[in-house]
């Protein structure tokens, strides 16, 4: 069993950073992927960026390139969104998730472990 939880949400301006952090506990092996998820009021949950624990490769939806880095830390068993440029539509609910396979995936159905989320608020 994995558990996950995030931490790091709140509120920002446009064009400010946050930095999101999920601690992974339990059988977290080298083979898993992480990814990060969001949902806004209304909409699906969505997919963001993904990291294979080890390697390090990354994979990230298009409206987030260029301003979100997703990245681990082996050693403390932690995934991390660093996100910058922030804009209004950012604003959601961000997930982390675990997947049991070295491959990165972008659907949600794809892992299953998830955390709790947390609130990203990003103001105009």
């Amino acid at each position: 069993q994995v558990q996950l939880v995030e931490a790091g949400g709140g509120l920002v301006r446009t064009g400010g950073s946050l930095s999101l952090s999920c601690a992974a506990s339990g059988r977290i092996f080298s083979n898993y992927a992480m990814g990060w998820f969001r949902q806004a009021p209304g909409k699906e949950r969505g997919f963001v960026a993904a990291i294979v624990w080890s390697g390090g490769s990354t994979y990230y939806t298009d409206s987030v390139k260029g301003r979100f880095t997703i990245s681990r830390d082996i050693a403390k068993s932690t995934v991390y969104l660093q996100m910058n440029s922030l804009k209004p539509e950012d604003t959601a609910v961000y997930y982390c998730a675990a997947r049991p396979s070295p491959i990165v995936a972008s659907g949600k159905s794809a892992y299953n472990y998830w955390g709790q989320g947390t609130q990203v608020t990003v103001s105009s």
